[in-house]
């Protein structure tokens, strides 16, 4: 079985980027190879306030991918300031919980994703690591089986990135595919006029997406949102599109944003996107950014908010452990 390339004109490449479906990647040849191979594995679920629906993803991993096939070596729940029964129900799961916040305090602590998966590479050790967001609620555990296929089948692939359809139950409780509005809204328009050679990447900012950790501690990772579109970015400036493959994971529904929360998440990957901007002037960069929108009080009147944008970015994990 090989990493495989599927064809959107019927050429056998897709734009140079190798691609593959779920099916392609049978858990009993992944756990054959992953034993050849002598590699172990780390699946990390980031959550905040998702005791709602991190048990059921925690519960079908572990009844998949740790029990019924070994596939899954440690499984691993990162807690990032919540304050609802999210550990406990994660844990009650069988994950094994850590509280972000309480990983190594004395580097200090940011709110944000980006955060809890710094953090997790300081309390895993597995070889490879498949991130999965915790408030999925239409999804299998093939999305951790497909996503490791193609780095267990070609040990050039340092990442690989998922793609589905994205449902998006609407306020009358009917569903549509229309999700995914900061990617078609920012992150495609940025890519197209920047960065190219990663047009064919379907969903770069995919919740669900595996790596090598000795790509990830090598990498810079900023603490909010942009941690996705920053790893990519990253990934391919380092070693070339090749290091990059991407799985067709099928369908996907989780808990949407408010358009205010989506628009700090824009401007979390813009300020990610200019860092790497080739030709950006490092000394325009600012170190804290406000993100000003307006609100409707009761009384009809606008008022304008404001809130910081995260702009931190962690170094790499590799020269922290090294200080340990």
């Amino acid at each position: 079985m090989d990493a495989g390339r599927l064809a959107d004109d019927g050429t056998g490449a897709w734009f140079g980027l190798r691609t593959s479906r779920w099916q392609d990647w049978k858990p009993d040849w992944l756990l054959s190879a992953k034993k050849q191979l002598g590699l172990t594995i780390s699946v990390v679920i980031p959550a905040r306030n998702e005791q709602r629906t991190v048990a059921g993803v925690v519960g079908a991993i572990g009844r998949s991918l740790v029990t019924q096939v070994p596939l899954v070596d440690e499984l691993v729940v990162m807690d990032s300031d919540s304050t609802d029964a999210t550990a406990q129900v994660a844990a009650e799961a069988g994950a094994l919980v850590y509280r972000a916040r309480e990983v190594q305090p004395a580097a200090g602590s940011f709110p944000g994703k980006g955060e809890a998966l710094w953090k997790s590479l300081l309390v895993t050790s597995g070889d490879l690591l498949v991130f999965i967001d915790a408030d999925l609620t239409r999804w299998g555990p093939h999305f951790v089986s497909g996503l490791l296929g193609p780095l267990l089948a070609d040990e050039q692939v340092r990442l690989v990135k998922g793609f589905y359809t994205r449902v998006r139950t609407e306020s009358d409780g009917s569903t549509s595919t229309e999700g995914g509005r900061v990617t078609e809204l920012v992150a495609r328009p940025l890519i197209s006029l920047w960065w190219p050679e990663l047009a064919a990447v379907v969903q770069p900012l995919a919740g669900e997406w595996a790596a090598r950790r000795s790509l990830m501690e090598s990498l810079s990772i900023p603490v909010g949102y942009g941690v996705e579109l920053a790893t990519l970015m990253d990934t391919v400036s380092r070693y070339g599109l090749d290091a990059v493959a991407q799985v067709d994971l099928g369908s996907r529904a989780h808990r949407h944003q408010a358009n205010h929360d989506l628009a700090l998440m824009a401007a979390e990957l813009l300020m990610v996107a200019e860092r790497r901007r080739p030709g950006r002037l490092p000394d325009k960069l600012a170190t804290a950014v406000d993100l000003h929108q307006f609100v409707r009080d009761d009384d009809g009147q606008a008022r304008r908010i404001s809130r910081p944008v995260p702009v931190a970015e962690r170094p790499p994990a590799a020269s922290v452990r090294a200080d340990e």
